[in-house]
C-alpha cells in the first residue's frame, strides 16, 4: 500500500463532505461513508505498508466512519449514529492523528447532545478541546471552544457559554491561514462560528442574540453550504417567532429549501410549528404555514 492509495481515499472523502454540505445527512451519504470506511479497513488488512501509510489509513477509515456517524446525526437517525461511535473513536486513536481525534470527539459531543446526554456531550467536547492540535492551532482551539459552548448552553450559566464563545472568537482571529490542515476542516470559519453561536443562544432562549447570529451567518455563508443555509434559516424563523413576529417568521420559514427539510432541519421546523400553534393557533399566519407544510413540505 502506498501514498497514492490513501490520496485517492482522501479525495473520495472530500467529495463525500461536499455531498453532505449540499444534501445534508441523507441515508445515501451515510451508507456511502460506511462502505468507504470498510474499504479503507480492507486495504489496511492486506499488503505491506509503512507505519506512516498505516496511520493515514486508520485516519481515513476513522474519518469515513465519522462521516457516516455525522450523516446519521444530521438526519436524526440517532441509534444508527451511536452504532458508528465506538469504531470511529477506536480508529482515530489507532491513527494517532490529532485532527481526526478532534473531529470524532466533536461529533460525539453533538450525538450525545441530541440523545439528551449533556454530561457525556460536555465530556466529549472537553476531550476534543484538550487534544494536542486544539492546544496548538488556534483554528482548532476556536472550533472546540465553540462546540463546548453549544454543549454548555443546556446545562451551564449563560456567562460560561458567552465566555467560551468569546474564547472561540479570539482564537479565530489568531489563525494562520497558511497552516496546513485537512480538507474537511475548511467548513470552519466565521460563518460556522456564528451558526454554532446561534444554536447556543437558541438553546438558552436568547432570541434577539440568536436572530443576530443567524443574520451574520447568512451574510457570510459560502454558497455551496446549502444544508447550513437551510439550518440557519430555520433557526432564524424560530427566533423571529419567539419575539412575536409571526408574519415575518412564517415568511422566513417558507424560504427553507423543501428538499433539505429532513433530520435536524425538520426537527427545528417541528418546534417552530408547535410554538406557532401554541401562540397563534387561529391566526392567518398559522393557517398559511399549516397549508404550506401539508402541500409542499409533506409532498
Amino acid at each position: 500500500m502506498g501514498a497514492s492509495d490513501v490520496d485517492r481515499l482522501e479525495r473520495l472523502h472530500g467529495q463525500l463532505i461536499e455531498d453532505d454540505d449540499q444534501l445534508g445527512g441523507t441515508g445515501a451519504v451515510e451508507q456511502r461513508a460506511a462502505a468507504l470506511a470498510r474499504h479503507a479497513l480492507t486495504l489496511q488488512n492486506k499488503g505491506a505498508a509503512s507505519d506512516r501509510i498505516r496511520s493515514r489509513l486508520y485516519a481515513i477509515a476513522a474519518n469515513f466512519t465519522d462521516s457516516a456517524m455525522w450523516a446519521a446525526i444530521d438526519g436524526r437517525r440517532l441509534q444508527a449514529a451511536n452504532g458508528y461511535l465506538n469504531e470511529a473513536v477506536t480508529l482515530a486513536a489507532l491513527s494517532g492523528d490529532s485532527p481526526t481525534i478532534v473531529r470524532v470527539w466533536g461529533h460525539a459531543g453533538s450525538l450525545y447532545r441530541h440523545m439528551n446526554r449533556p454530561t457525556d456531550a460536555l465530556a466529549a467536547s472537553e476531550a476534543a478541546r484538550k487534544t494536542s492540535r486544539a492546544q496548538r492551532d488556534p483554528l482548532y482551539t476556536s472550533l472546540t471552544y465553540a462546540r463546548l459552548a453549544v454543549d454548555q448552553a443546556s446545562t451551564d450559566s449563560p456567562t460560561t457559554v458567552l465566555r467560551n464563545l468569546d474564547n472561540a472568537q479570539r482564537s479565530l482571529a489568531r489563525i494562520d491561514p497558511a497552516e496546513p490542515r485537512p480538507s474537511w476542516m475548511r467548513f470552519y470559519d466565521q460563518a460556522e462560528l456564528d451558526l454554532l453561536a446561534c444554536g447556543a443562544h437558541t438553546t438558552m432562549g436568547r432570541w434577539n442574540e440568536a436572530e443576530a447570529r443567524a443574520h451574520a451567518t447568512l451574510a457570510r455563508l459560502h454558497p455551496c453550504m446549502l444544508r447550513n443555509r437551510a439550518l440557519v434559516t430555520a433557526y432564524l424563523a424560530l427566533a423571529q417567532l419567539h419575539q412575536g413576529d409571526a408574519d415575518l417568521a412564517v415568511a422566513t420559514a417558507r424560504t427553507v429549501a423543501p428538499a433539505l427539510v429532513h433530520g435536524r432541519i425538520a426537527h427545528l421546523l417541528d418546534d417552530f410549528t408547535t410554538h406557532l400553534r401554541a401562540t397563534a393557533p387561529a391566526s392567518s399566519h398559522a393557517r398559511e404555514w399549516t397549508t404550506y407544510r401539508k402541500d409542499v413540505l409533506s409532498a
